[in-house]
């Protein structure tokens, strides 16, 4: 299991609905600043934004189906 999964596990479920709001926010910024021909601040990040958000979702499906 990954260090920013085991990361996630930790967090309440409110705090993992805070992290991902945050993280859609973020990564709206960084697609807007690519759709206007600019470069984004690092081209990696895009790619961890997506991966922390889908990992943030699949918790959230979990914690659902097990209730």
């Amino acid at each position: 299991m990954s260090k920013a999964m085991k990361e996630l596990l930790g967090l309440q479920d409110e705090e993992l609905v805070a992290r991902l709001q945050e993280l859609r926010k973020e990564l709206m910024k960084e697609n807007n600043l690519v759709a206007s021909a600019s470069s984004p601040s690092s081209p990696g990040k895009l790619r961890q934004m997506k991966k922390n958000i889908a990992r943030i979702k699949t918790l959230q499906r979990q914690k659902e189906v097990h209730q």
